[in-house]
Order: C-alpha cells, then structure tokens, then sequence
C-alpha cells in the first residue's frame, strides 16, 4: 500500500522537471536493459533528463507503479505526463513521436 507522502515526493518530481525517467540504476549506470535503453534514447534524442533511481527507495518503486497504475519500469514523464515505458519509449522514438512530443511542450533536443 502507498501512502499519500509517497505520491506527493513523485508528484513533485514530475513537475518540477520537466523530463524525468524513473529507472533501476542511474543515467551513467543503468542497471536494467530497459532503463539502459531508454537513456540511451534520450541521449541520442540529446534531452536533459533527471534520472530517479528505484534500487534506491522502495516507496518510490512501489508508488510510482501505483502512481500511473504502470506495472514496470522505467517511466518516462514529460511535462509532467506519464508517456511510458521502454516499449513504448522505443516505438515513438523509432516512428519519430518521441522528438515531436519533446518539441510540442517546449523541451529542446540537441540531436546527436
């Protein structure tokens, strides 16, 4: 069960930055392929990110999947929505969405 101060700590994450991943490690140590992969997507899209380590705190990786009613992570938030997961992250970046939302809400790229 997640408490309302869980939820507020990751309410307060998503909109205070505008892109941030919650994953398993760090940008600079991912320690899942999935996480791995989506930082390597942002990367390249070249998007500042704040990366949110679960391994870290255990409310947080319970609540953020209580929070967006998501089973895995990562989570990517843009602009304080919830987008997705490696799977989808990988779909929109492919398809070119991922830059294009990034752009619709005002967030630059550096394109590598």
């Amino acid at each position: 069960m997640t408490d309302q101060a869980t939820f507020d700590r990751i309410k307060t994450e998503v909109q205070s930055t505008p892109v941030v991943l919650f994953m398993k490690g760090t940008p600079v140590f991912p320690q899942c392929g999935f996480s791995a992969r989506v930082v390597q997507i942002l990367t390249h899209v070249g998007v500042p990110f704040k990366g949110i380590n679960v391994l870290e705190d255990m409310e947080i990786r319970e609540g953020i999947k209580a929070y967006t009613n998501w089973p895995t992570i990562p989570q990517l938030y843009v602009a304080g929505e919830f987008v997705g997961g490696c799977d989808i992250i990988t779909e929109m970046f492919q398809a070119g969405e991922l830059q294009s939302l990034m752009a619709e809400k005002g967030i630059a790229t550096a394109q590598a």
